[in-house]
């Protein structure tokens, strides 16, 4: 027998009624022993297991997914929050619906009274936060409670979470020292650094990344102590400023987070823009107009899109027992620079 097994293909290899065979997969009284004995060699023989994707639509209640992401004005995010609302339309196909809320993810005491709140609220959770004890205690806890979490960005790997769905942010970080030490060349200067917090996971494993490569393939670069923003353009754009004055020959400047309209704004006030390359993350509008302004020298992207669907596949697949496609699943890792742009 070819294909997928159904249901009907049991009921008539067993002789008797679809009903039947239904009872006997869930359980239910009104047959008999030896009825039962002969759908289950029957079920064991075809290889027959249920189509999950067909049980959810048949179900009569809705899969509810809750987005935790961050508050603030990270344009990213705001990107990841529109993405989640565009994919509504596939999730009813899937009787599933999604809402966002948005937290304090650089308080882990925050997240964490935000996280338990989730419980009996929601079947799944896709969270975007820190790797602190307290929110991995916090998803650990929501699993307990029978949510499936799934990590998004930024991962909490030792918490029970049971997808992450992100880039290889190791990798972005040496991809971008790989850039801006070409960019920069055989000159020598410091190399600054502005990052969301240490602990992000993810500036953390791009900083790891950004660093390793910086030591080994640009020793004559200078890399200087990671500036802390918290994401966020206000508190970035005196921070730089500050930087410039006191690094008159930086070269550099790498941007781990986000924050990227105030750095933006202090390379223009200092009139130094045009001398010192800058690598960003994620090709918000702002990060595309400082592209083509030639402020910035080029950005590495992670698809929003595709990132808020992936998360949502994965979450309804632990849901429901579906089989997971890995490289469908895949975020890659893009580089765009002026002359590139989508």
């Amino acid at each position: 027998m070819s294909g997928r097994i159904s249901l009907h293909d049991v009921a008539r290899a067993a002789g008797v009624s679809l009903a039947t065979v239904d009872r006997v997969l869930h359980g239910r009284p009104g047959v008999r022993a030896r009825t039962v004995e002969q759908v289950q060699a029957v079920v064991a023989r075809l290889g027959y297991r249920p189509d999950p994707a067909a049980a959810r639509l048949a179900r009569k209640s809705r899969s509810r997914l809750v987005f935790v992401l961050p508050a603030g004005t990270n344009t990213f995010v705001d990107m990841l929050d529109k993405q989640v609302h565009a994919v509504a339309p596939w999730l009813a196909e899937q009787r599933a619906a999604a809402a966002v809320q948005r937290a304090d993810v650089f308080s882990p005491v925050a997240l964490a009274r935000h996280l338990a709140g989730l419980r009996e609220r929601c079947d799944a959770a896709v969270v975007m936060g820190l790797d602190h004890p307290l929110v991995r205690a916090a998803i650990d806890d929501l699993v307990a409670h029978g949510i499936v979490v799934v990590t998004l960005v930024s991962d909490v790997p030792s918490s029970r979470r049971s997808r992450f769905v992100g880039i290889d942010n190791v990798t972005a970080g040496r991809t971008a020292a790989s850039l801006l030490g070409r960019f920069v060349g055989a000159r020598t200067g410091p190399v600054g650094i502005v990052m969301g917090s240490r602990a992000l996971r993810d500036h953390a494993e791009r900083l790891f990344g950004f660093e390793q490569v910086m030591a080994t393939e640009h020793a004559h670069l200078r890399v200087l102590a990671p500036i802390e923003g918290h994401d966020l353009s206000q508190r970035t754009e005196p921070l730089v400023a500050k930087l410039l004055q006191r690094e008159p020959g930086l070269v550099g400047l790498y941007s781990i987070g986000a924050g990227n309209r105030g750095i933006q704004a202090a390379l223009e006030k200092s009139g130094r823009a045009e001398h010192i390359v800058w690598v960003c993350h994620e090709l918000t509008p702002h990060a595309r107009q400082a592209l083509l302004t030639g402020v910035a020298d080029a950005v590495i992207n992670q698809d929003a899109g595709h990132e808020v669907r992936s998360a949502c596949r994965l979450a309804l697949a632990a849901l429901s027992g579906e089989r997971v496609l890995p490289d469908q699943e895949r975020i890659r890792i893009d580089i765009f620079l002026r002359d590139n742009l989508p």
